[in-house]
């Protein structure tokens, strides 16, 4: 078992700057895809970013060019860098980790385990 525990959420004003981080425990051996999901207000979860064992990065086109998703193995820890906040960037942002390579990372399926989440206010 896999225990996710996302940090850094809070109220910021539209246009200001964030990040998250979260850090995995217990089984964390192997490599694990990392990615962030959010769920906004009245809104179903959608994807937002993920990183694979090797590095490499993907987007949701709403938050490309102002998010930046790493990975530190060595700290267990994956953070989620958001600048330019937005206003309808508001929600509840989890992390998961999964190992699949059958299931687009960009789905939820492809996740193992989810952190609890933190929650991203940003103000007009």
């Amino acid at each position: 078992q896999v225990q996710l525990v996302e940090a850094g959420g809070g109220l910021v004003q539209a246009g200001g700057s964030l990040r998250l981080s979260c850090v995995a425990s217990g089984r964390t051996s192997g490599t694990y895809n990392m990615g962030w999901f959010r769920q906004g207000p009245g809104k179903e979860r959608e994807f937002v970013t993920f990183i694979t064992w090797s590095g490499g990065t993907y987007y949701a086109d709403s938050v490309k060019g102002r998010f930046t998703i790493t990975r530190d193995n060595v700290k267990n820890t994956v953070y989620l860098q958001m600048n330019m906040l937005k206003p309808e960037d508001t929600a509840v942002y989890s992390c998961a980790a999964g190992k699949s390579s059958l299931a687009s990372l960009t789905s939820r399926r492809a996740y193992d385990y989810w952190g609890q989440g933190t929650q991203v206010t940003v103000s007009s």
